[in-house]
């Protein structure tokens, strides 16, 4: 989007989201947790809250576009280990509208020592996440961290309990929480417009191409020991940064993750689903013959209380749509059925004739569901803008951490039925594995010394 698409969109985003607008308490803590009045009155206020921005290659640098453009918030702090994204970043802020230049670092730990820093954005790779979210919490910062909250899920428990601890605002970037339209055909499913919902079926598609690494030399750009982090140390290999770390276990968590998490979040979402009691998952790298770890082909089940269960489908290089849509959701119930994929929603009755449809506003709000810098700068906007609002209001923001917790740890969980070949039964109140050691053993992982996440 451009500066002055993004600016015109910015200003017309109460306007365009006023009759949908429902409060937090609504649902629970699912939808806009601020009216289209109050977004107005914290755009252009005086007192902006201070940013600073971790991971900045393809997603960072176009979320500081998006932060930027919100007015209430400045970016006053840039950090990433691949030195070429700073010149590059600190160009895309300034395009966007704002005029202080932010600091440059390539070192997390100067970012969240900096007392100037009151909220950190991080894009970073999947193993940072939550180590970095705890770290960000002892120091004072509120967090929003992308998806999934964590690499595994007992960091990912950490998260939360870092959270609660120290008092921050901590949202997961599942942005279909904040989307106005979307969250209004929540509600109906939870007021029985399609009668009892008893299963959601989910699905993501692309057609990736094979991946091969190769021993290399570590590159003069990059600091590769940051990079690394809190996993324990590997050789550098050409190929790996700055994107193909999600198919190996040691740093990503695979399509699962990478994707499923979305669409498993709105789901688990409009299911009223906690945690599991059962899930399965099989699957793997079926398509090419390469260094690809996670599977490129999975399928999921995961039954919760109440005779409910959630299915996702997964092609990662099989790019052929599902119902005509390349990602997406649909809702079965008692009396019909509810389809959604980005911030939109249709429903059909029993025999399949469509019977109420709501599409997005406008293109800002549709869904480009490959794309890896920004699927929606129009739900991008809306879910920065209800954590902004919730640092200055000291509530919990649509997608917080637990909210994510539940959501990251449902695809864990399946990644782990699908490593270890079997179903995995699950303690329902904390989402635990019960009765299997092997599968236990990939609740947590080890942590390079000096690095492990504490509290």
């Amino acid at each position: 989007m451009s500066k002055s698409s993004r600016r015109d969109f910015i200003k017309t985003l109460g306007i365009g989201t006023a009759a949908l607008t429902i409060g937090n308490n609504a649902f629970g803590g699912a939808g806009l947790g601020f009216s289209a009045k109050s977004y107005r009155n914290i755009v252009g206020a005086n007192e902006r809250i201070n940013m600073g921005i971790i991971g900045l290659n393809g997603r960072g640098n176009s979320m500081c576009g998006t932060i930027v453009a919100l007015k209430n918030a400045q970016i006053v702090s840039i950090c990433d280990v691949d030195k070429r994204t700073l010149p590059k970043v600190a160009a895309t802020i300034q395009k966007a509208g704002q005029a202080a230049v932010p600091k440059s670092e390539k070192d997390l730990r100067r970012v969240l020592e900096d007392k100037s820093v009151d909220a950190i954005y991080t894009a970073t790779p999947d193993h940072w996440h939550a180590p970095l979210t705890i770290m960000a919490c002892q120091a004072g910062k509120h967090v929003y961290v992308e998806k999934p909250l964590s690499h595994n899920p007992r960091e990912g428990e950490m998260a939360v309990t870092a959270a609660r601890k120290y008092n921050k605002v901590v949202q997961m970037g599942a942005q279909r929480r904040s989307a106005p339209i979307l969250t209004e055909g929540i509600k109906l499913l939870h007021d029985g417009v399609i009668g009892r919902v008893y299963m959601a079926k989910t699905w993501y598609t692309n057609a990736r191409k094979p991946t091969f690494l190769k021993p290399g030399t570590i590159p003069d750009w990059l600091d590769y020991d940051l990079w690394q982090g809190p996993a324990p140390r590997m050789d550098y290999k050409e190929g790996l940064i700055h994107y193909n770390w999600h198919w190996f276990w040691h740093w990503g968590t695979g399509e699962a993750l990478n994707n499923g998490t979305h669409e498993v979040d709105v789901a688990r979402w409009g299911l009223g689903a906690d945690f599991p009691t059962r899930v399965t998952s099989v699957g793997g790298r079926y398509h090419y013959k390469d260094d690809w770890e996670t599977p490129d082909t999975q399928s999921v089940v995961i039954e919760y209380p109440g005779r409910m269960s959630l299915q996702w489908e997964n092609r990662s290089c099989n790019g052929r749509k599902v119902e005509g849509l390349e990602r997406g959701i649909i809702f079965y119930g008692e009396k019909g059925s509810l389809d959604t994929g980005d911030d939109a929603y249709s429903i059909y009755d029993l025999e399949g004739k469509l019977v109420k449809e709501v599409k997005p506003v406008g293109q800002s709000d549709a869904l480009a569901g490959r794309n890896t810098a920004s699927p929606s700068l129009g739900m991008d906007s809306l879910h920065m803008a209800d954590f902004l609002d919730a640092i200055k209001n000291n509530r919990k923001p649509n997608c917080d951490v637990e909210v994510g917790h539940k959501s990251t740890v449902a695809m864990q969980l399946a990644n782990i039925s699908s490593r270890v070949g079997r179903d995995l039964h699950i303690d329902p109140k904390n989402g635990h594995i019960i009765g299997d050691p092997e599968a236990q053993k990939l609740w947590s992982r080890t942590y390079e010394k000096g690095w492990e996440p504490v509290i």
